[in-house]
């Protein structure tokens, strides 16, 4: 029987209509199964590799390494953030100490004096939680759902955000002010950007944008999506999204104006805080990603090492004098994290110093940083650069050991083993694995290798068995003068250089993510692209353009022009130009006089608020433009300064979408066919004087329960009646304090609770998610507990919702995904 091409789809669908077996399908053997099954676990928590690698190590003593094992095995505990800058913080706070503490107590055992959930003591102002329930407990415990569907529901709104606990300190340690400009080097999936916009907003004027920005970079473009989904929740004027390799960040040029500098002179643009959290082993997440026990090896923090250095060093050059860096990793691995801050404060000459924070969170449990460690390479421990063998001087750089050093200092008395062709180099170092125990070494048994003579105890080191938590590294710096200039290689050298660092990789597994806020499921998926890539994991670790052979950066602290910047800059690089970043929407200010006017017209916005400038958008066509986004004054500086150099910042998000066209019918019909978008209403809410109407409690709720009501149906007829002489599009509905709808015009507080709807023929139909109209609901149900069942019961009947009004059918089938927001 001839078989037909592409016939196959068909006939399995029919097998699985009839129920039948389908014979394309491979199954596994039952032998295979049950044996599988019962010889294997789901995670093994035992690497023999990685329990000999950290006791030579000592990053705890011989005491305490049965509880500190015993804790890295069992899973982690759930942990969130309440966000500050949240209308509801204070509510959110008050359920949690009120309902959840109580309610949740009941499933500790009896006996157990363990609390369900207990705010951070460490956290400022008990912003910060810790559940004693896993995250798969969360989800599998019916009498759990209630406080899961909370969690859920709130982080996706952005009234908090689930992170891990360890991940919360870094932001805490920068010490942001509002007029900060804040780089986040590394910065997906995003919850320690989300809580650096916190804490820049939180210091700022109430009612107003902070003076400074945050602009936070990825190599990665999709994990710059995750982070830009993430940032949506926050709902930011002041926030730069950009995906650059964090070695090669741009070192653009801001105005002397902005730089307390004299007028037409220009500098690098610099930041007063960096958050450098870099890619990591990420060994220190064990307790949320128990797969990674069995890929433990000491090949993958050896590889990371000269790309971390890089990225630090990039990162001090990017600094202002005076400012401060976190440097940080979710690795235990001292290659990856004293090793990487001992080479940064030798490469500085003094110009960076480590800055102790012992007193800074008190009540956070931390342990000084490690003064000497050891570096093994392929089973072999070394503790000098001296003991490296020549053949392996490409892989094990001088920067891992305490002192550092050179290689052309080293006399080879013991390296003059001439490696040809036929050598197995596995076969020189005795061991064939990346096993660590493999080979005895006259060190493995003593510590009496090098001892860094820099205060490295200053650096932060978090072990889980302390405080319940995850394992996490923290070194804080500061620029106290500009770094050193160093002359240039020429592009051959650094080739060279390139070509060296990326043989330091052979034998590693590394995951070019940071897994300190990843899930396991996103860990799975890196790492299966990962092992399907037959080129080096660490395909990125190069030498940035300003770069020398051992990494050092030239920096710009006198004032320099574009033309200063093309001459060190090595090589032929074309500046870009606007729009011409390959597979990115170009970033245009938006200068429409005729519709910017017409929006203002048919909202009634004031002066007082900033328009001119601060408009932007993503089509270079502004004739058919869809979204108008916001941004402050600093992001504004920033993009001016961006064009002007050529497009050197390679945006992938920016601003806040505060203005989105109406495409349905009853939208080009409309005066104004801009609605306010859900993200833009509380910027732009206290400078509205039209189209603004003030709803009682019960009509307000009507409104988010049914999401289209008509004029007639309202309780208060009075609002009914100034709905329906409003103009036709859109509308804002403010919740009014008192029982009655207020009619007074008076100007609206920030921090009122409010929602964007559609004024169609005969109803107000809401533009808000189903989602956030749930929440919303929750949140004034807690606060109008007043309310009577007599007004709840609308006249006993439920508001008349026919397709009747072309608004709430054109709208609800073609604009309302469109028209959520967050």
């Amino acid at each position: 029987m001839e078989e037909r091409k592409g016939g196959n789809n068909r006939t399995q669908r029919k097998h699985f209509q009839q129920k039948r077996e389908n014979v394309w399908k491979w199954k596994r053997p039952k032998s295979d199964l049950s044996s599988a099954n019962s010889t294997q676990t789901p995670f093994d928590t035992q690497n023999f590799a990685f329990d000999n690698y950290y006791k030579e190590q000592r990053i705890v003593s011989s005491q305490e390494w049965l509880a500190f094992m015993q804790v890295l095995r069992t899973p982690l505990p759930a942990t969130f953030r309440i966000n500050s800058s949240s209308r509801f913080c204070a509510d959110i706070g008050s359920q949690l100490e009120n309902d959840f503490v109580h309610s949740l107590q009941a499933e500790i055992a009896e006996g157990d004096d363990t609390e369900a959930i207990i705010p951070l003591l460490w956290y400022p102002k008990n912003l910060a939680w810790h559940s004693n329930f896993s995250r798969m407990q969360l989800r599998k415990n019916q009498i759990l759902g209630r406080f899961h569907e909370f969690l859920k529901l709130e982080n996706e709104i952005g009234n908090i955000t689930r992170q891990e606990a360890v991940s919360m300190v870094p932001p805490l340690l920068l010490d942001v002010q509002s007029n900060h400009f804040v780089l986040d080097m590394c910065a997906a999936p995003g919850s320690k950007t989300f809580q650096l916009l916190e804490i820049l907003h939180r210091s700022a004027k109430a009612g107003s944008l902070p003076d400074g920005m945050v602009i936070a970079n990825d190599l990665d473009i999709q994990r710059c999506n995750l982070l830009i989904h993430q940032m949506k929740r926050m709902c930011t004027a002041n926030l730069v999204v950009t995906n650059h390799e964090a070695q090669h960040f741009p070192g653009c040029l801001l105005n002397g104006n902005d730089n307390n500098m004299e007028p037409d002179q220009h500098a690098q643009l610099l930041f007063d805080r960096v958050l450098c959290d870099v890619p990591c082993s990420g060994d220190g997440t064990l307790r949320k990603a128990p797969d990674l026990w069995r890929k433990w090896n000491t090949g993958t923090g050896n590889g990371l090492h000269n790309l971390q250095v890089l990225i630090a060093m990039r990162g001090v050059s990017l600094l202002k004098v005076g400012g401060k860096m976190v440097y940080s990793t979710c690795s235990m691995n001292p290659i990856e994290n004293e090793a990487v801050v001992a080479e940064v404060l030798r490469r500085c000459g003094g110009s960076i110093e480590l800055v102790d924070v012992s007193s800074e969170l008190p009540q956070l449990i931390r342990r000084p940083g490690l003064m000497r460690w050891k570096v093994c390479d392929k089973g072999k421990w070394m503790v000098s650069c001296k003991d490296v063998p020549k053949f392996r001087r490409s892989v094990v750089f001088p920067s891992m050991f305490p002192n550092g050093g050179s290689y052309q200092d080293v006399v080879d008395s013991n390296c003059n083993i001439k490696i040809g062709d036929d050598i197995n180099v596995d076969d020189v170092n005795g061991n064939s694995e990346d096993g660590v125990q493999a080979v005895e070494n006259t060190v493995m048994h003593e510590f009496s290798g090098e001892v860094s003579d820099l205060p490295l105890e200053r650096c932060m080191r978090l072990v889980p068995h302390d405080q319940n938590t995850g394992a996490f590294f923290i070194a804080v710096l500061q620029k106290v003068s500009p770094l050193p200039a160093i002359q240039v290689k020429p592009r051959k050298e650094v080739d060279k250089c390139v070509e060296k660092a990326n043989q330091g990789t052979e034998d590693a597994q590394v995951l070019p993510i940071n897994l300190s806020e990843s899930t396991h499921e996103e860990i799975l998926e890196e790492v299966s692209e990962a092992n399907n890539d037959n080129e080096p994991n660490v395909a990125e670790l190069k030498v940035s353009s300003v770069t020398c052979e051992e990494g050092n950066f030239k920096e710009a602290h006198e004032p320099c022009s574009v033309e200063n910047i093309r001459k060190i800059t090595p090589g032929k690089r074309k500046l870009q130009i606007q729009g011409k970043w390959r597979g990115v929407d170009p970033v245009v200010f938006f200068k429409d006089e005729l519709i910017i006017n017409s929006i203002k017209a048919f909202y009634g916005i004031n002066e007082r608020f900033p328009f001119n400038g601060h408009l932007v958008t993503r089509n270079n066509d502004t004739s058919h433009v869809k979204r108008i986004y916001y941004v402050s004054k600093s992001v504004k500086d920033v993009l001016e300064l961006n064009f002007s150099v050529g497009q050197q910042l390679k945006i992938t998000s920016v601003g806040l979408k505060i203005f989105e066209r109406q495409t349905s019918c009853e939208g080009r019909s409309a005066p104004c066919a801009f609605r306010i978008s859900s993200e833009g209403l509380p910027l732009i809410l206290p400078h509205v004087t039209k189209q603004i109407l003030r709803a009682a409690a019960i009509d307000f709720k009507h409104l988010l329960q049914y999401r289209s009501v008509k004029f007639a149906d309202f309780v208060d007829a009075e609002f009914g009646e100034r709905a329906a002489n409003l103009m036709p599009g859109c509308c804002v509905v403010v919740l009014s304090d008192g029982s009655k709808a207020a009619t007074e015009t008076s100007r609206v507080d920030e921090s009122a609770i409010a929602i964007g709807c559609w004024k169609g023929r005969a109803s107000l139909t809401v533009m808000v998610s189903v989602m956030e109209c749930q929440e919303l609901l929750e949140r004034l149900s807690m606060r109008l507990d007043t309310v009577t069942e007599k007004d709840s019961s609308m006249h006993e009947d439920k508001p008349s919702n026919n397709v009747g009004d072309e608004t709430q059918e054109s709208i609800g089938k073609n604009e309302a995904v469109e028209a959520t927001g967050c």
